[in-house]
């Protein structure tokens, strides 16, 4: 499949999303040592690359004016405080995520960071789940273009090279881990009717258990969605991705495949509203 030959998608080789991130693993060593991991590429790791990127081209559609245009060299408008608004939160949800967000930046902040995380969530590989997430966070007219897109990209295939079964449910024994975490957010050419809002993210995709041979890894990206007022609500029209700007990774040790499999059980995630 070339996504970047249909129309509507980002011919970049970075994605937005479904949510979902890139990974890496390791070579032939084992997937949880305690010792701080090699830095260099293996062969495991281009392929397993390649496959994530071919799931998150599916939906990177073009987004239609997303572009920020700034003075050469400008560093961009300054990131509003993530503090108290005295605005109520959102206090509604649909298929499990928070929605009437108000029509307000700050509200269209608020819906992407909440859409990517629902985006780049585990819930996106079971079939039932994708369709309820996508017609609540899509833009109604746009749904069946990225649904179709979606369908074709969570395959068995690909399925089968994360470790999972052919139904996208984990096997017997083993926890899959795919969860987003917006770090920060930014908007441009703000109206009622429309903006578009660039998400600043953290990633984690792979598989916890004894015998994973797709650890668990992290990544970073920033995802770019145009939001649409419809329905009483931000919707997403186009979405787009790529990667970084990530941090030089620190010293801390690999966690154990137990260590990762309690965490993501024992810690749930987040929603944001401002």
């Amino acid at each position: 499949m070339n996504p970047g030959d249909e129309r509507g998608y980002d011919t970049d080789e970075r994605y937005g999303g479904a949510g979902q991130t890139r990974t890496r693993l390791p070579g032939d060593e084992d997937a949880y040592d305690t010792t701080r991991r090699s830095m260099r590429p293996s062969r495991s790791l281009i392929t397993v690359v390649g496959v994530v990127v071919l799931l998150i081209a599916a939906i990177a559609f073009a987004n239609q004016g997303g572009s920020q245009d700034s003075p050469s060299g400008a560093r961009g408008p300054a990131a509003s405080e993530t503090a108290p608004t005295g605005t109520d939160p959102v206090d509604t949800t649909t298929a499990d995520i928070p929605t009437g967000h108000p029509r307000t930046k700050q509200g269209a902040e608020s819906a992407a960071a909440n859409y990517a995380v629902a985006l780049g969530s585990a819930s996106m590989f079971s079939a039932e789940r994708r369709q309820e997430i996508l017609k609540a966070v899509i833009v109604p007219s746009e749904a069946e273009r990225f649904r179709t897109a979606l369908d074709r990209a969570y395959s068995k295939s690909f399925f089968q090279n994360l470790g999972l079964q052919d139904d996208g449910t984990s096997p017997e024994g083993l926890t899959f881990v795919s969860r987003t975490t917006p770090i920060g957010t930014t908007a441009a050419k703000y109206s009622g009717a429309k903006t578009t809002v660039s998400v600043w993210c953290s990633g984690l995709l792979g598989m916890a258990g004894d015998t994973s041979t797709n650890p668990v890894t992290s990544s970073w990206f920033t995802i770019t969605m145009e939001l649409h007022w419809v329905d009483g609500d931000w919707r997403i029209f186009t979405h787009s991705q790529k990667d970084g700007p990530a941090p030089v990774p620190g010293d801390e040790r690999a966690a154990t495949s137990e260590e990762i499999a309690t965490a993501v059980e024992g810690y749930g995630g987040l929603t944001y509203a401002r």
